[in-house]
């Protein structure tokens, strides 16, 4: 049984715009992927839900303080980044960090990012299950990914086929 959802943040929840630099924290602008709060508004009513991220400029902090630009930190139970947690995905301790952390063992979580290497294949190797977000659409193979989603507006359904 699920008992908690672990989403990337950038280009999974919040936009990640490359060409600016810096915390998003105060970046001058910031947006939600589409579709993405009412998918995090119902998941939150139910799961105890995590946002987690490499994050380069940013600590758990400055994340929240990007989170509320959107009005999305309210979703969120956890907030963690690889400066926190002393380690980056895909490596299997940022994972294990944090099913301590939420005392939650990696099998009853699902790990959803749009990075298949970062996000997926370090989140199936600590026995998560897992969503890639393949926004763009790419023709590939996903062999780690329990669900692949094209759009959020298929996430609650992927979830709850898992």
């Amino acid at each position: 049984m699920i008992k908690a959802i672990i989403f990337d943040w950038g280009n999974t929840v919040m936009r990640d715009f490359p060409e600016k630099s810096g915390p998003m924290a105060y970046w001058d602008h910031v947006e939600y992927i589409p579709d993405v709060e009412a998918c995090l508004k119902t998941l939150s009513e139910k799961y105890v839900m995590c946002i987690a991220s490499n994050a380069g400029f940013s600590d758990a902090k400055l994340m929240t303080e990007a989170l509320k630009r959107v009005g999305a930190e309210k979703y969120f139970h956890h907030f963690f980044t690889s400066k926190d947690l002393g380690a980056e995905k895909p490596d299997k301790r940022f994972f294990d960090s944090i099913t301590k952390k939420i005392n939650i063992s990696s099998e009853h979580c699902i790990m959803i990012g749009d990075s298949y290497q970062k996000d997926i294949c370090g989140a199936k190797a600590v026995g998560m299950k897992t969503i890639l977000f393949n926004e763009k659409n790419i023709n590939a193979d996903f062999p780690d990914a329990d669900k692949v989603i094209v759009s959020m507006r298929e996430l609650i359904n992927a979830i709850e086929g898992i």
